[in-house]
């Protein structure tokens, strides 16, 4: 699964933890394991919902500062209306990124 560059390092330290994308179809599998940013996500939902039906939490949850922001940067694919069906994908951190030992 890619993110945006801006997001990259919230998703690797498990701050941001759903994402919502204009898809023809799921490219992502409940169960299924990702690298990001030196780290692993695992897919734990995958919904074709309504955008309407993206709550507050939800866009928080994405990493995002409004309703709006979410809906530019979903919108990277085709346009986002209230009605359009988007996936919303909620994941978790799986594996944190690799620590650099300190040079002693």
């Amino acid at each position: 699964m890619q993110f945006s560059p801006d997001l990259r390092d919230m998703v690797a330290a498990g701050e941001v933890t759903v994402s919502v994308r204009l898809w023809r179809h799921p490219k992502v599998r409940v169960g299924g394991r990702y690298p990001v940013a030196g780290a692993v996500i695992e897919v734990t939902s995958v919904e074709l919902v309504p955008f309407s039906s993206i709550t507050s939490a939800d866009v928080r949850r994405c990493g995002e500062p409004d309703r709006e922001a979410l809906r530019t940067r979903a919108a990277h694919a085709g346009p986002v209306g209230d009605d359009t069906p988007v996936y919303r994908i909620e994941f978790r951190l799986a594996q944190p990124r690799a620590r650099t030992p300190m040079p002693s």
